[in-house]
This record gives C-alpha cells, sequence and structure tokens, in this order.
C-alpha cells in the first residue's frame, strides 16, 4: 500500500468531499483531512489567534493529543503561503461590516452627521469614487526594440566636439608639466617559489594542475 503524505494529501484534496476522500485514501489520512479542514477554516477565520489558542481549540474539538496539535498547526501554516494577505482580506471584511453596522445603527436613531461619516469612510476605503482599473491586454503589448548606441544624445548629454583629439591634447598637456617623472628600471623580486612551494604529487599519485602547467 503507497504510502500517503497528509501535507500532499490536503495540498491536492484539502476540500474534496469526505466520499471521494474515502475512494481514494485510507481512513486515517480522511480522517486527517476532514480534521485540518476544519483547523484552517478556523484559522482563516481568526488570523490574530496565537498558536497556543490554535493548539487548545484543536485538542478540545478533535480529541486529539497536543503534540498532535502542533504537527497540524506546521500543516496549516504550509497551506498558508500568503497567510498575510488572508489577514489583510479578513481585516478589510471586519471593517466594511463594522462601517456598514454603524450606518444602519445612525439611521435608526436618525444621526444624518454620523450616517454621513460612515458612508464617507466607506466610500474612501473602497475607492468607490475611483473609476475601476482596466484591464492590461499583455497580448497586444509590443517589445520595443533596442539599439545599442555609443551616442550620448540619446541620454540627453550635449557631446563633445572633437573628443579624441581633446584627449591626445590634455595627455601632451599634461606630461610636459610633469618632466620630471621619469621611467626607472626595476627588477622582478625572487620569491623563491620553488623552494616555498614544491610541486608535489597530488594524493591519489596524479600531477597538480601546476605540474601541467
Amino acid at each position: 500500500m503507497a504510502q500517503h503524505n497528509t501535507l500532499d494529501v490536503c495540498r491536492v484534496d484539502l476540500f474534496t468531499t469526505r466520499e471521494v476522500l474515502e475512494e481514494r485514501y485510507p481512513l486515517v489520512i480522511v480522517a486527517a483531512v476532514l480534521r485540518i479542514r476544519d483547523e484552517y477554516n478556523w484559522f482563516l477565520s481568526n488570523p490574530d489567534a496565537k498558536d497556543r489558542q490554535f493548539v487548545e481549540q484543536a485538542v478540545s474539538r478533535h480529541g486529539i493529543s497536543r503534540m498532535q496539535a502542533y504537527n497540524d498547526l506546521a500543516v496549516v501554516k504550509a497551506l498558508l503561503p500568503n497567510l498575510a494577505q488572508a489577514s489583510r482580506d479578513f481585516h478589510r471584511y471586519r471593517f466594511n461590516e463594522m462601517i456598514l453596522e454603524t450606518y444602519q445603527m445612525a439611521k435608526k436613531r436618525k444621526d444624518t452627521k454620523t450616517m454621513e461619516k460612515a458612508a464617507s469612510s466607506y466610500a474612501k476605503y473602497n475607492r468607490v469614487d475611483l473609476e475601476d482599473e482596466q484591464a492590461v491586454p499583455y497580448e497586444l503589448i509590443v517589445v520595443q526594440p533596442f539599439t545599442a548606441t555609443d551616442d550620448p544624445t540619446v541620454l540627453g548629454i550635449k557631446p563633445i566636439p572633437r573628443l579624441q583629439e581633446r584627449i591626445q591634447e590634455l595627455l601632451h598637456k599634461y606630461q610636459a608639466e610633469n618632466i620630471d617623472i621619469e621611467d626607472i628600471e626595476y627588477e622582478e623580486a625572487d620569491l623563491e617559489e620553488q623552494s616555498l612551494f614544491p610541486n608535489e604529487e597530488n594524493n591519489d599519485g596524479t600531477e597538480s594542475e601546476e605540474d601541467i602547467l
């Protein structure tokens, strides 16, 4: 019988029906997937919950050990690569719910000032005053041709006339101003490399790279 990894199964069949799961996997795997599915939904509904709270509710709701609860927690977190985005979406939803609830309460009290503030906050937060962004037709985007050039004018830089000639003039000028600088003879330092680093064969009996060179 093939061995099934709970995380791999959850990646593929986390929301598959029980009937299909029972056809594909052993009952112990099915039970684990159903349990993790419930814990996954709880995690999304409680994005601010601490690990300790997750473990406590898993032990209480599913009657598992704390060690198993921590293992489930690791699986759930692995299934939430974009947990931060999921948390932000949840808080956006909660914010809209609170604003709408505030508006309804103000409407019942006929508090037009609070109604106006709530409506303004809702509109601003959801950017209803802006036009919907148009989808970019990527298939119509044409790659711009690029050609290498040494012309500085393409960058808005004014070219220097007679540049090479100007360089030669400056070289002659500074060489003439520093006539006291003379080339001197020198000798290569004798580091006695052969005596300090004698060529030796490698441990396997083959010649070293230095020997070959």
